[in-house]
C-alpha cells in the first residue's frame, strides 16, 4: 500500500519539497520548492533544457529526487508514493511520448484507442473486458475535446493536432481533476495550435486544473494566470502573467534580449 504523508494544503495537487535531481554527475534540478493547488491553472515555462521535463519525468515516477530517511520532495495529492495506474483516475498526463506510441498503433480505432486509457496501454487487453460503459465514457470524453468527427476512424490517419485530441479524451475517460501537458502544440499547424489552444481554454471552464509545460508563449491561454520560469534547474520568477511574462525576465530566461506583447489577452516574443 502507498504510505501518505500529509499535505501542507488540504487542496494540493502537486508538492515539490526542495527537490533535487541528478543525473550523472551533473544536478538538473536544483533544491525546487513549488505547490500547486487544484483550481490553480500554472504553466512552466522556459527554455529547452531549463529542466521541464525532468518535472515530468518526477511526476510520472521516471526519475527520483535526492532525498534523506523521513524526507517526501515530490508529492502528488498529498501522497509521497503512489501507484501511477491509480494516480492516472487523478491527474491525467498528455505527452509527445505518448503521441508517439499512439501513432505506432496503425490498426487502432480512435473509439478503442480512447477506451486503451482504462488499461494504461495502448492495446485493448485479450484477457479483461470492455464494457458498455467504458465505452459510454470513451464516447463522452471524444465529445468533451469537440473530436466527435473522429469516431471511426484509425489514428493511423490522423493529423498530429488530432491526435492530440485523442489523447486528451483517453486521460479524460477517467474524469480526473487536473491534467498535465507537455508542449501540447508542438508539430501542430498555426490554425491547429490556436484550436488546440482554445480547448485548453474550454478544459479549464469545465473545472479541470491545467498543468503546462512548454517554451511557448503562445500556449499559455488567459486560463492560465500563473507562471513558473525556470532556467538550469532553478526557479527563476513565480507569479501572474503581467509579472512574468516581461521582456526582462524572458529575456534573462532565454539567454537573448526579447520584446515582448500581449494581444486579445495573448502574449508574444520576438528578437529584439
Amino acid at each position: 500500500m502507498p504510505s501518505v504523508t500529509e499535505s501542507s494544503s488540504p487542496n494540493a495537487l502537486i508538492e515539490l519539497d526542495n527537490a533535487t535531481v541528478v543525473r550523472g554527475e551533473s544536478p538538473v534540478l536544483h533544491a525546487l520548492d513549488l505547490r500547486i493547488v487544484l483550481g490553480q491553472h500554472t504553466a512552466l515555462l522556459g527554455p529547452n533544457g531549463c529542466g521541464k521535463s525532468t518535472f515530468i519525468k518526477l511526476i510520472n515516477r521516471e526519475l527520483y529526487p535526492l532525498a534523506r530517511e523521513g524526507q517526501a520532495p515530490v508529492r502528488v495529492f498529498g501522497q509521497d508514493r503512489w501507484n501511477v495506474t491509480q494516480l492516472r483516475t487523478r491527474l491525467g498526463v498528455v505527452t509527445s511520448d505518448a503521441t508517439r506510441d499512439l501513432q505506432e498503433m496503425y490498426q487502432l480505432r480512435v473509439e478503442d484507442a480512447i477506451v486503451t486509457g482504462f488499461f494504461a496501454s495502448f492495446v485493448l487487453p485479450i484477457d479483461q473486458e470492455v464494457t458498455a460503459e467504458m465505452r459510454a465514457r470513451a464516447a463522452e470524453a471524444l465529445a468533451r475535446v469537440d473530436g466527435q468527427a473522429l469516431s471511426g476512424r484509425l489514428v493511423a490517419e490522423l493529423s498530429t493536432g488530432q491526435m492530440r485530441r485523442v489523447l486528451i479524451a483517453r486521460a479524460l475517460v477517467h474524469q480526473p481533476q487536473a491534467l498535465l501537458l507537455d508542449e501540447p502544440t508542438a508539430g501542430l499547424d498555426v490554425i491547429a495550435q490556436r484550436q488546440f489552444c482554445t480547448l485548453m481554454g474550454e478544459l479549464a471552464a469545465q473545472g479541470i486544473t491545467l498543468v503546462l509545460v512548454t517554451h511557448h508563449l503562445e500556449e499559455i491561454v488567459p486560463a492560465i494566470d500563473r507562471v513558473v520560469l525556470m532556467q538550469d534547474g532553478r526557479i527563476v520568477a513565480d507569479g501572474s502573467r503581467a509579472q512574468t511574462l516581461t521582456a526582462p525576465l524572458l529575456s534573462q530566461v532565454y539567454g537573448g534580449p526579447l520584446d515582448v506583447r500581449c494581444e486579445r489577452g495573448i502574449y508574444r516574443a520576438c528578437a529584439a
